[in-house]
């Protein structure tokens, strides 16, 4: 059998994970690696997760009170396995070396559909709230500015510049907020709430990502100043 073609590691491009290091990290990319799966086929997977995460938001927020809280913990959970995806796709490709040519399109185009699948499903989880445009205004927000902070991060790279991971609402962060907030809103019932913790999150989310997407900004004026006087 041929082996494939390793892809160059773009190290300077890769998101800094401490669970990258943990044991079940390393054992569960061993696996896939052994198994022939792809850091594509995994990436892929990752929509996967994503376009189920995102179409089960928007249909808890038609559904009733049972119904509603099992679809958001399942979407909560989808959330976290996008992410689990995004972490073992990349030490699939390093580590083990089965990257291909396509490598760089499969790492970052995937998440910017994630992102906005998950963020817009969300936003039309509010459309049950008591301010139903509200929400689903904030959950186009959302995706845009979350596309905005990897665009920002890119554009640094491609003048030269390091990848900014900086926050505080990039892509882990992002997904912790949306985690907690469908966790927090399948019990929203109790307290009779009416979709006010989705609202709340997804508010969070896009006025952290503006700070992250002006903070990536300035840092690259600076760094383009700095250099610019250094020669």
């Amino acid at each position: 059998m041929t082996e494939p073609s390793p892809e160059k590691p773009q190290l300077e491009n890769r998101r800094p994970i401490k669970s990258r290091g943990s044991g079940w990290a390393q054992g569960a990319a061993r696996a896939l690696a052994k198994a022939g799966a792809s850091p594509n086929m995994i990436s892929g997977a990752s929509v996967a997760f994503a376009v189920l995460g995102g179409s089960l938001m928007a249909l808890a927020g038609q559904s009733p009170t049972v119904v509603r809280a099992i679809l958001l913990i399942v979407a909560a959970a989808c959330v976290q396995a996008r992410l689990i995806c995004n972490l073992l796709d990349g030490m699939v490709a390093v580590e083990y070396r089965r990257g291909s040519t396509s490598g760089p399109i499969w790492n970052e185009l995937p998440d910017r559909f994630s992102d906005a699948f998950f963020l817009v499903g969300a936003g039309a989880c509010a459309l049950g709230s008591s301010h139903p445009w509200i929400g689903l205004s904030l959950g186009w927000t959302a995706a845009v500015l979350a596309v905005t902070t990897a665009y920002v991060r890119e554009l640094g790279r491609g003048l030269g510049l390091p990848a900014d991971f900086s926050g505080p609402m990039a892509k882990p962060q992002r997904m912790a907020t949306l985690t907690v907030t469908c966790v927090i809103a399948a019990a929203e019932p109790l307290w009779h709430g009416r979709g006010e913790v989705v609202l709340a999150g997804l508010a969070v989310i896009v006025l952290g990502a503006a700070w992250t997407a002006a903070r990536r900004t300035r840092t690259i004026a600076r760094q383009l100043a700095e250099r610019g006087a250094s020669k």
